[in-house]
């Protein structure tokens, strides 16, 4: 009762803000405040909006809490939602690391129930097509609330960030394998030393590689990034990469080198102070940084 109450009243407040968000009002709410008080999905088609880091999504499905191959992780944060070919791609993905050696899988973050920006810990998350594996092999598929809210991923790099550590197993490599070989994923983020690893025993060969990604704090989990669906008409395809383009590599040369060697050598520097970007990071978007269309979706039923 008390949780249905509180679903009530931030509803309720959502709803108001919205509203004094419409056109005509000088209000222009910041986005993750909205998006984030909203606990239900919004009853239509399914349809991405926009970027994947500045937009929204209706029609999203939860994916249920648990299930033979997965369990979602961190539940309070109600950010277990994405487009259906989102769940699709978890529940294929998860049979297929039961089949490689693991039990199955640990779901950390997908969408919130309408996308958006958050108000922590992603840029991206925003229009049900991204979602973070963790790199934990789950010991057990049976976890309470409580559990998945206190157990935490194993990191697979060493601290000076150049290379994979003792947490690394085969499997790992198997199961990255398998979720960029699907032809709905678009690109996974890992940490640098993920991809140097994969890199030095695929040889630089097979086409899943190209997709394998170095991006920062990608150690504790992988994240996957789906295409935007066929018939997805309001969705914006993540520009391609120089690679995609031309057809050539897969990412495992000069570019990479930077990451374990200028760049970790870097964070062993004094940190320098950044002078401030005019750009908005994700938890500062205005409601008006988005498409029209999330308006309305904010404001539906």
């Amino acid at each position: 009762m008390e949780r249905m109450i509180h679903a009530c009243a931030k509803a309720i407040a959502a709803a108001a803000i919205v509203a004094a968000a419409s056109p005509g009002l000088s209000d222009n709410p910041v986005a993750s405040e909205l998006f984030g008080a909203v606990e239900t999905a919004f009853s239509q088609k399914p349809m991405p909006i926009g970027r994947h880091a500045q937009g929204c999504i209706a029609g999203a499905v939860q994916l249920p809490e648990s299930g033979p191959t997965w369990q979602a992780m961190r539940l309070d944060r109600n950010r277990n939602w994405g487009h259906p070919e989102l769940i699709d791609y978890i529940v294929d993905l998860s049979t297929r690391a039961s089949e490689l050696g693991w039990n199955g899988l640990y779901v950390g973050d997908m969408s919130q129930p309408r996308g958006g920006p958050m108000a922590s810990g992603h840029t991206s998350h925003q229009i049900g097509l991204d979602v973070d594996i963790w790199m934990l092999p789950p010991g057990r598929l049976d976890l309470s609330r409580t559990e998945r809210e206190t157990i935490s991923s194993i990191s697979v790099r060493t601290d000076d960030q150049t290379g994979v550590n003792s947490n690394w197993t085969d499997t790992h490599k198997e199961i990255l394998k398998a979720a960029a070989s699907d032809p709905r994923v678009d690109r996974i983020l890992v940490s640098a030393a993920v991809k140097v690893e994969l890199c030095s025993h695929a040889g630089g060969n097979g086409r899943w590689l190209q997709k394998i990604r170095p991006w920062y704090h990608h150690n504790y989990h992988f994240h996957v990034r789906l295409k935007c669906p066929p018939g997805s008409l309001y969705c914006v395809p993540q520009r391609p990469t120089v690679e995609e383009l031309s057809g050539d590599g897969v990412g495992c040369d000069k570019s990479l080198e930077w990451w374990v060697t200028d760049y970790a050598e870097s964070l062993k520097q004094p940190a320098k102070k950044s002078p401030p970007s005019t750009i908005r990071s994700a938890p500062n978007l205005l409601l008006s940084d988005l498409p029209e269309a999330c308006r309305e979706i904010l404001a539906s039923d």
